[in-house]
């Protein structure tokens, strides 16, 4: 993954929302207004979350992916959100389960492949509960980076 989609004013931490069309609206706000995606990407990622839904059920901190099509992204990033409660996503893979989520890791991509790329690296931290609570349990945005960055070199 290219350290160029992680910024630090896209690591927000303790973040608080009420509900998951809220906390993706409001995320995709953050990312639209420093340029990152178009206006129509909120909308489509709700919609998305809807049909494909991203939660994870991971050891440690439960995650979700949440993205969409790359027509509504102007430059590619990852914002991270930690959540100050969790918010409830659908699991992936559409069990219908639900999954308390905490670390949301927002994806703005342009390119299809560097999309499957990146999922897939975000896939081995997921897998890993050790690397994946100490980013969690990251306290200020700079080492959120920094973890980020050694994690998925």
């Amino acid at each position: 993954m290219s350290t160029s989609l992680l910024d630090e004013e896209l690591i927000l931490l303790d973040y608080m929302a009420d509900d998951k069309e809220r906390l993706l609206a409001q995320l995709a706000a953050v990312l639209h207004s420093r340029g990152y995606v178009k206006e129509s990407y909120g909308p489509a990622v709700i919609e998305r979350e809807a049909v494909f839904p991203t939660g994870l059920k991971t050891l440690g901190v439960e995650v979700a992916v949440p993205h969409t099509d790359p027509r509504h992204v102007k430059q590619a990033a990852i914002l991270v959100a930690r959540l100050a409660a969790p918010v409830t996503f659908k699991e992936m893979g559409n069990s219908g389960r639900e999954v308390a989520v905490k670390l949301v890791f927002m994806l703005a991509v342009t390119d299809p492949k560097e999309h499957l790329t990146t999922l897939s690296k975000l896939m081995a931290i997921f897998s890993d509960k050790e690397k994946l609570l100490t980013l969690y349990q990251s306290d200020n945005p700079k080492t959120m980076i920094l973890l980020l960055n050694k994690i998925l070199a």
